[in-house]
């Protein structure tokens, strides 16, 4: 079914790290026929604490050709090798999640199974030593190396990255308005039709996209998308943040530090660093959360803690009619992983493969829809994951979560792994086989078995196969300079 017979006139709902990075993309890479306009105002506030990034970020910056050391120096930006998870299995345990591969597999089976067996004969150090973005992230190192690259992401400045995309999107013929929505008109069919401005401006559109944030003027508010409530599974429902001053190097890694009611972030900055609490309502009032969070940073405060209040789900649909949401309008699991960004940037290039020049059809639409719902449920069987398999019980937030029914996606690959090592990555899942593999042994799940190709290698073999994995993480770290080093050589920010 066709509705409109062409789209050709586009408006991007809000600004913020959404809205700019739409128009950004838009503009830059299937622009040329279209008339590309966002409505903001000043006067209404984002988020701006989505300051950490996974490394599928980098390919629209390349699609984009965004030079990375100018991009960097810019939004402050620095490193990130991967996430550190501290006391989130127990009170004394730490792991590292980072990104990139551990160890060398083959065909039939990922490389734990291979070391799964020679851990067991003596012949294998920690999981974590065959990753070479994990030990260069404890080693504080990173670098471009040619011949063995590092997978990485960043840390940004997310108020500094939508100010940095907002000039690069105007320069690609994106028009900005100034002014605040005070009504959502809509045609007979239930589409909508234009906005009207406070100024009493109206502006149409043939595609409209729902940058706005949690309120979800068009989405939610105009359009009535009913939403899917994950509040049974993800326990934390606001976030505390606040700024502070830098008083060492910024380490090439995210902190997620586990307490008593939710955790806490820390993410670093070239000159500063960015921190929050993500927690339970239920068990922590607002005044609590922000004078605990204050009590644990370091550096001194620049900004004043500030309370986000968040219900975790996504909408049943995230292109509805004309409209389709990108970015919180459409949906929010939580910061854990650092995926907000991430979702963003698959909502645009999802539009962008399927973007309805000759009129809005169904089965884009559905498939867009299809896409963006599976991809937000991996997402959240991800996340539970952290929370689920615990062996706190210090609190009643752990000591819930722990014995928390969990979907039956998840259940199932918790069970696949633990009865046989498998693991394997779906359809529309950002996480691979090894970042399920890292989470799953981080939080104490190891498996009972490993594949009987393993078996195929004698004890000697296996044994030298195991060194050479340890060989080559070794140069890598030989090869790379430190973190600070690269910044500075590479993109150092101007001091604020």
């Amino acid at each position: 079914m066709t509705t409109d017979p062409l789209v050709r006139r586009v408006l991007i709902v809000g600004g913020g790290t959404a809205g700019w990075m739409t128009a950004a993309a838009l503009s830059k890479l299937i622009g040329k026929h279209l008339d590309i306009t966002l409505v903001e105002s000043d006067a209404i506030g984002t988020i701006g604490v989505g300051e950490a990034t996974i490394p599928t970020f980098i390919a629209l910056h390349q699609l984009l050709k965004i030079p990375e050391a100018e991009f960097l120096s810019r939004v402050q930006g620095t490193i990130k090798l991967g996430i550190s998870f501290e006391r989130w299995q127990t009170l004394e345990k730490n792991y590292i999640h980072a990104f990139g591969t551990t160890g060398q597999g083959c065909w039939a089976a990922g490389f734990h199974h291979f070391w799964n067996r020679a851990e067991r004969q003596g012949l294998a150090k920690d999981y974590s030593r065959y990753s070479p973005e994990l030990v260069a992230a404890e080693s504080r190192k990173f670098g471009h190396i040619k011949e063995a690259p590092l997978n990485y992401a960043y840390h940004l400045d997310a108020t500094a990255y939508a100010k940095f995309l907002r000039t690069f999107a105007e320069g690609h013929g994106v028009r900005r308005v100034e002014g605040r929505i005070e009504t959502v008109h809509t045609s007979s069919d239930g589409a909508i039709s234009a906005v009207q401005l406070e100024s009493g401006e109206q502006l149409g559109a043939d595609l409209f996209v729902d940058c706005s944030g949690f309120a979800g003027l068009l989405i939610n508010q105009a359009l009535k998308t009913p939403f899917e409530d994950w509040g049974q599974w993800l326990p934390c429902d606001r976030a505390v943040a606040v700024q502070t001053t830098a008083i060492e190097p910024p380490i090439p890694y995210t902190r997620a530090i586990a307490h008593g009611a939710g955790w806490q972030w820390k993410i670093p900055l070239q000159h500063r660093v960015g921190n929050g609490l993500v927690f339970s309502s239920e068990f922590l009032s607002d005044d609590e959360a922000s004078n605990l969070l204050l009590s644990e940073i370091t550096g001194v405060p620049i900004t004043e803690p500030r309370i986000i209040r968040f219900k975790t789900g996504q909408r049943q649909q995230h292109w509805v009619k004309n409209c389709v949401a990108i970015g919180l309008a459409s949906g929010f699991i939580e910061p854990m992983e650092s995926t907000s960004i991430h979702l963003i940037q698959r909502g645009i290039v999802r539009l962008m493969q399927l973007f309805p020049y000759g009129g809005i059809k169904e089965g884009d639409r559905a498939e867009f829809n299809d896409q963006m719902t599976t991809e937000f449920r991996h997402i959240r069987d991800f996340i539970i994951m952290h929370y689920h398999l615990t062996d706190r019980t210090d609190t009643e937030f752990w000591r819930r979560n722990r014995a928390m029914d969990i979907p039956e996606t998840l259940a199932h690959r918790l069970a696949l792994f633990e009865q046989s090592g498998n693991v394997f990555q779906g359809q529309w899942d950002v996480f691979g086989e090894n970042s399920w593999t890292q989470v799953m042994m981080g939080q104490g799940l190891r498996p009972a078995h490993y594949h009987p190709i393993v078996d195929m290698m004698s004890d000697d073999e296996l044994g030298g196969f195991i060194k050479h994995q340890e060989q080559k993480v070794e140069w890598v770290l030989q090869h790379t300079p430190s973190h600070h080093d690269f910044l500075d050589r590479y993109c150092k920010s101007p001091a604020p």
